[in-house]
């Protein structure tokens, strides 16, 4: 049985008289992506912040590696590295410098500093900017300096808030396989609002909306919430919405006007090859078909159970 490194357990914060989350409860495993899921002010980064140290929870508690975070947090935080949304950089120090002063931070022996740093930084593929400053790094590299002083103690879990947050393209794809090559041998959390980066990177997902955990599952699991359940169509030659809703497994047809419609169905079996089969046969002279999937505004909804 893979070994648990953290455990939340009923977990609640409350700022002046309104609670920011309340009784969350997760485990996170020893190795793998853990993705944690919520829209812009669901209680995130509250959580976040706890499990990392960085504020203290009005009631529950959390472990890392079997050491109580409230009771015990110096000894909890050697295990924890924690790259916040803006990487904690010192613009005027090197990328050396500045991971020697992390590892520092950390209350890591003298002597293991040296091969510690060089160890980070070789995993993050930053060693040839070792004596370049800061300042002079691009954003992406910024990005990489920012996980090297969360992982240059080696800790057990890793915690990334929003890590491919402002990068452009090929910088979120380093990133991402940067992060997958990290939970090899490191629990990693990655607290997002972005959908496609936990669809990308994470293996488990808990997703929180109004201070409440609503969905707790594998990415598989989740993937059922964002499956299409609707397609869209431009046909030249249309008959009537009633024929076009008898195509088997369509429960509902909008005419969206100049040509156009939505089919909606329950199941997918090869729905969108059945409508350009039937489009064929039948001489309708479809142009153009696109499956429809679900906003994230829609799945924190019907998770939360607003409809």
């Amino acid at each position: 049985m893979e070994e648990v490194i953290v455990r939340v357990e009923h977990l609640s914060h409350r700022y002046s008289v309104d609670w920011a989350i309340r009784d969350i409860n997760f485990e996170v495993k020893s190795k793998g992506v853990f993705g944690l899921l919520g829209s812009n002010g669901a209680g995130k980064s509250t959580t976040m912040n706890i499990i990392c140290g960085v504020l203290n929870q009005t009631e529950g508690n959390v472990w890392i590696n079997d050491i109580s975070l409230r009771e015990n947090p110096v000894e909890a935080k050697k295990f924890i590295g924690f790259l916040p949304q803006r990487p904690p950089l010192y613009p005027d120090m090197t990328v050396e410098e500045y991971l020697i002063y992390c590892a520092n931070l950390r209350l890591m022996e003298p002597t293991e500093i040296g091969k510690a740093v060089e160890r980070a930084m070789e995993r993050c593929g930053v060693t040839h900017f070792r004596s370049r400053l800061l300042r002079n790094l691009s954003g992406g590299y910024q990005q990489r300096i920012g996980i090297a002083q969360a992982i240059v103690h080696r800790p057990k879990f890793v915690v990334l808030d929003e890590p491919t947050n402002g990068l452009d393209p090929n910088q979120i794809v380093e990133i991402r396989n940067l992060i997958k090559e990290l939970a090899t041998d490191h629990a990693v959390m990655l607290s997002t609002h972005i959908l496609p980066e936990v669809q990308a990177t994470c293996d488990e997902i808990r997703m929180i909306e109004q201070g409440k955990v609503v969905f707790s599952g594998t990415m598989s699991e989740f993937d059922n919430y964002v499956a299409p359940t609707s397609f869209t169509v431009t046909l030249d030659k249309a008959p009537l919405v009633e024929e076009l809703a008898k195509l088997e497994g369509i429960t509902k047809v909008d005419d969206l006007g100049e040509r156009h419609y939505r089919f909606h169905f329950a199941t997918d079996n090869n729905i969108t090859e059945k409508m350009i089969a039937t489009s064929v046969a039948k001489g309708w002279q479809l142009e153009e078909i696109q499956l429809e999937r679900l906003s994230l505004d829609e799945i924190f909804a019907r998770l939360s159970g607003k409809r």
